[in-house]
This record gives structure tokens, sequence and C-alpha cells, in this order.
């Protein structure tokens, strides 16, 4: 494993996002939300589309996890559901690309078994992050060998509903991390500083940190529900 990866132990990445119905919307103005991860220490990047990736290499050299989010009619499945977004991915070449690796069903009924394995295949080199949802897909992802488990999922899908990543002290991420033999990166929900730093505590290999920090939108959201209640 590479120097950049191994510069992620116990740090935090950033995920700079935006999607085409959000007022940042813009490979220029994810760049420079990177390089601002950047400058306040961040050690990672977590980025959606090649667009987006191409940019934010142009301003930080730091290693980025890569997304391709899209919808699919036949598929609940949007992170980097087909080889058509790991093939987009692979021409900017992301340090790891992170998949959906839920049960949900994928686009043209593909298992995620059939699918990894052809990934694998044609990418032997990649490294690859799984986005789980529950304890029983993340011990799935391990065994099928990809890199990086992540908790990315948990309460997003119906079989993870009602689930929250930091209930009862993190106890989802706890069990993943004592039964998986690969690197489990924390994601989703951490809105706290002191939550990413109790997630490294338990074992975390490094935390993802999104919204609380690149949406603004949301960030005020929060303030103003505050104030009106």
């Amino acid at each position: 494993m590479n120097e950049k990866i191994e510069n992620l132990k116990g740090k935090l990445i950033v995920s700079c996002q935006a999607l085409p119905n959000e007022p940042l919307h813009s490979p220029f103005i994810m760049g420079r939300m990177a390089l601002a991860a950047k400058i306040g220490g961040a050690s990672g990047i977590r980025a959606n589309t090649k667009e987006d990736i191409a940019e934010i290499q142009t301003q930080v050299d730091l290693p980025i996890i890569g997304i391709v989010k899209r919808d699919y009619e036949d598929s609940e499945i949007y992170i980097t559901p087909t080889m058509k977004e790991i093939d987009e991915l692979m021409e900017v070449k992301p340090e790891i690309i992170a998949m959906d690796a839920t049960i949900s069903t994928r686009p043209e009924g593909k298992t995620l078994d059939e699918f990894f394995h052809k990934v694998k295949k044609k990418y032997p080199e990649q490294l690859f992050m799984a986005d789980c949802s529950t304890i029983e897909e993340a011990l799935y992802a391990d065994e099928l060998g990809f890199d990086f488990i992540g908790t990315t999922m948990v309460g997003y899908t119906k079989q993870s509903e009602g689930d929250k990543i930091e209930e009862n002290d993190f106890e989802i991420l706890r069990e993943i991390v004592s039964k998986v033999n690969h690197k489990v990166i924390a994601e989703g929900n951490i809105n706290t500083p002191e939550k990413a730093r109790r997630v490294l505590k338990l074992g975390a290999y490094s935390v993802v940190v999104g919204s609380i920090i690149t949406r603004p939108q949301l960030i005020t959201k929060s303030f103003v529900e505050a104030i009106e209640k």
C-alpha cells in the first residue's frame, strides 16, 4: 500500500461533493473546497465524478476516494453502480474507488460478487472501498476482498432503516472493526469533531466527514432549525 494511503491512518478525509441540484455544483468550486480542506489539515478527499476529481487533483496532492453517483431505473444503487462508472473514474485514477456494497438490487440484476470480480479482473491494481449499511454486508465485502470497508450507507437502506452509526457509542462500527480483516473507514453522520475523534479511538483507520464541512445550505438549515425551536 502506497505512502499516500498510509498517511490516511488516524486522519480526516473530507467529502467534497455537490450534486447538480445543489448551489455549489461545479468542478471549480469542489477543487477550491478540497484546497480549503487541505489547508484546514485534511489528509484525504472523497469526491464525485471524474470532472470534479480532475479539478481537485490540480489543487491538492491528497489521496482521493472517487465515486460516481448515478441513478438507474432498475436499481436502488447509485454509488458507482456499473462498470461504466468505474471506467470513468479510471480515467482520472483516484487512489481508492468506492462503490455501494449493500444487498440492494444492482443494475441488470447483477450481484455484488459478480460485479466486484469483474472489476478486480479489469483493474487488479486498483484499491476499492465497500460502502456498507449493515454488519453482514461489511463482513461479506471483507470476504470478497475489498481493501477498505466503509459504514457509509448505515441508515440509508431498507435493511438498515432506523439504524444510526453513532447509536450505543458506535456499536455497529465497533462490531465491524472487531470482525473484519481489512481497514475500516468510518463515514456517515459523523458531524462533530468529538464523534470523529471517537471513531478513530474505536479502531477506524480513517474518518470521512462531509456535509457538516462542505454543504453550507445544510449547515445553515441546522442553525435556523435550532433558532426556530
